[in-house]
């Protein structure tokens, strides 16, 4: 069988291949994007294990919120990826589940190889990103969010930072086979804002469900300020 028609089982390595290609697509990034980062000082330090619970727009979500964590943090990030992404996306799905060193888990079947693999990251000092909606957005809004990052922060005890990622729709949604960095109708590069919240302390919550509630509320809340002020903007 083809490499590339069997699923993956285990944590990918990034290897120089993913590091070239990670800092040529942040480079590109960063010249056709007016590309933005707030609050990166919500950002655990140092080499301590602790979650991304990110909402998800585009196939390069993952690599933009790379970009924002502090460099000595980047060999440690892994990003839990549908083990489908290597195989039925393209080059973009392989090189995006290398350049992630992605933690791949079965979309079609069980979840709990990926999850399994994903605690043994934390436990091992990695940061792991999760986006709890599972696939890109339809729409652009964030959509039904799944627990399973706050199980991950529960049961190891780390630290949950939720990011909300404004713009990556426009730049490159499903809908689109390549990335659209450049609005031509005003002849200029479109806007990719990426922000840290504040870090979310598993040990203030009771429950899982608890925990997963907070992790929802930062998010949603986030999204409904970014399109209000998005409407103002207009008027």
């Amino acid at each position: 069988m083809c490499k590339w028609n069997r699923k993956p089982t285990e944590i990918q390595k990034r290897g120089w291949q993913g590091y070239f290609l990670y800092y040529l697509a942040m480079l590109l990034s960063r010249l056709l994007l007016r590309l933005r980062y707030i609050n990166q000082v919500n950002i655990p330090q140092g080499k301590t294990p602790y979650l991304i619970v990110a909402n998800h727009q585009t196939m390069f979500d993952g690599l933009w919120i790379m970009g924002g964590i502090p460099r000595e943090q980047l060999p440690l990030f892994s990003g839990l990826a549908g083990s489908d992404l290597e195989r039925n996306f393209g080059l973009t799905g392989r090189v995006m589940f290398r350049v992630g060193q992605a933690i791949p888990i079965d979309r079609e079947g069980s979840p709990i190889r990926g999850l399994i693999l994903a605690r043994r990251a934390l436990r091992k000092g990695s940061i792991v990103m999760i986006h709890p909606e599972g696939t890109r957005t339809y729409d652009g809004r964030i959509a039904e969010l799944k627990n399973g990052a706050a199980y991950l922060s529960k049961k190891e005890g780390v630290p949950v930072v939720p990011v909300y990622i404004d713009g990556g729709f426009e730049v490159f949604s499903r809908y689109m086979s390549v990335p659209r960095p450049i609005d031509w109708k005003r002849f200029r590069r479109k806007e990719l804002t990426v922000e840290f919240c504040p870090p979310i302390n598993p040990a203030d919550y009771e429950t899982v469900h608890d925990l997963m509630d907070e992790i929802c509320r930062v998010l949603y809340e986030k999204e409904e300020k970014t399109l209000k002020a998005r409407e103002q903007s207009k008027v």
